[in-house]
């Protein structure tokens, strides 16, 4: 069995590997996507869809979803994102007394 040692050398080393193998593919890809965008003389609106904001197909919206607290109280334990009304644990005072690192 290898050592503590020898094993973080070994992931070191596939990290290195697996980050090199997808810049290789990543730029395989794109010379791949560009030499179909010529051959066939697709545009932007072709490759991704229509992007304005005035046309009726598909709009591309902003990600939905939670927000990381960006406050807590020390106190109670207590999270706020700094969206909407402040809560009254924070309300008037200094919040950089309440950043979460």
């Amino acid at each position: 069995m290898a050592s503590y040692k020898e094993l973080i050398q070994q992931r070191e080393a596939l990290e290195q590997a697996i980050a090199a193998a997808r810049q290789t593919e990543i730029s395989q890809a794109l010379n791949q996507v560009k030499t179909l965008v010529n051959d066939f003389g697709l545009t932007v609106e072709d490759v991704f869809g229509a992007t304005s904001s005035g046309s009726s197909k598909s709009k591309v919206s902003k990600p939905s979803g939670k927000v990381a607290p960006k406050y807590r109280d020390p106190a109670t334990g207590a999270t706020w994102t700094g969206r909407g009304k402040a809560p009254k644990w924070i309300q008037d005072k200094d919040r950089a007394a309440f950043v979460i690192a």
